[in-house]
């Protein structure tokens, strides 16, 4: 079984090649000297993200390993729901209402859609009769690319699809010191993500079990949906899409641990967060100095993967 703490030794060495990837010529030397370049690349542009990379890693897989306790369904995630379709909608229609809106406004907007594109999504399954494995994420495929279709005829229309194109793509590259620092309020609400664990657990069981049980369903469901809907929204503001990383990482980890939500919890922050920052060093340094989108490494990797899990699972069937 791996233990979180050989995770943790993975992630260290990473984060701190990461540290030292990178155009701006910064070295251990300069900044044990002291040197003044060195530091101001260190804080303005390697530190802000290593930390945009380790957050968005662990958001983004726990908001998978949750969707797909909610929905009992293994490939179900902010991927295959929709929710990364939703949370462009709500900027874009932050950006019609509100021009000169903020970007914390933005994110609200952005949070609000997202989180009502998870509730239609929820709305949809439960009038499913046939819920099978793949079907579920396919209706998901089809209720984003319908949300996405809207936002880009409507982008176009008012010509403001290269305002939104910003956020069509994950990529770390635009990180700097003041303008990364909302991503850390998924910290929080990873944390009420783990204390609500159990509750999630319960509430993935079904309806009538978890009502058996004294649970509130409609409520657990509620805010299971809205703590996703939070960090996928913040994650999209700041970074980008960064797609398959909430449906890969879990799958990946309940092959090894099983399917316990709070044991499993810290495994995947930790294994999304490695993840994605292996995904962007190779990205930096294959066609250095020039970088590729975290957004097209995942991509590839994860809809590789992704087949891969398909076929495991239906070789099996």
């Amino acid at each position: 079984m791996i233990k979180c703490r050989y995770l943790l030794a993975l992630l260290l060495p990473f984060a701190l090649i990461s540290l030292f990837v990178g155009v701006g010529n910064m070295s251990w030397q300069g900044l044990l000297n002291g040197q003044m370049q060195d530091w101001q690349i260190f804080w303005t542009s390697r530190f802000p993200r290593l930390m945009a990379i380790v957050v968005a890693g662990a958001g983004l897989s726990v908001c998978g390993l949750i969707m797909q306790t909610l929905t009992r369904n293994r490939f179900v995630s902010p991927t295959t729901a929709g929710l990364y379709d939703c949370a462009r909608l709500g900027v874009l229609v932050s950006i019609i209402l509100i021009p000169t809106a903020s970007i914390f406004l933005k994110t609200g907007f952005a949070i609000g859609v997202t989180l009502l594109g998870a509730l239609a999504f929820m709305g949809i399954l439960s009038t499913l009769k046939h819920r099978d494995t793949v079907f579920v994420p396919l209706v998901g495929m089809i209720f984003g690319s319908i949300i996405s279709a809207f936002t880009t005829f409507i982008a176009l229309q008012m010509d403001l699809l290269q305002s939104l194109s910003g956020w069509l793509q994950g990529d770390f590259s635009t990180i700097l010191n003041g303008q990364y620092e909302l991503i850390y309020f998924s910290v929080p609400i990873l944390v009420l993500i783990y204390i609500f664990a159990n509750r999630f657990l319960l509430a993935g069981l079904g309806e009538d079990f978890a009502v058996n049980l004294g649970l509130n369903y409609k409520k657990t469901l509620f805010v299971g949906l809205a703590l996703v809907s939070v960090i996928t929204g913040v994650v999209i503001i700041t970074v980008g899409a960064i797609p398959f990383l909430g449906l890969i990482v879990p799958n990946i980890v309940s092959l090894y641990l099983g399917d316990n939500l709070r044991k499993t919890l810290p495994h995947t922050a930790l294994l999304g967060a490695l993840l994605v920052l292996m995904c962007d060093i190779f990205g930096r340094v294959v066609i250095y100095p020039y970088e590729i989108p975290i957004s097209l490494i995942m991509g590839v990797l994860g809809s590789v993967i992704f087949l891969a899990l398909l076929i495991r699972k239906y070789r099996h069937v």
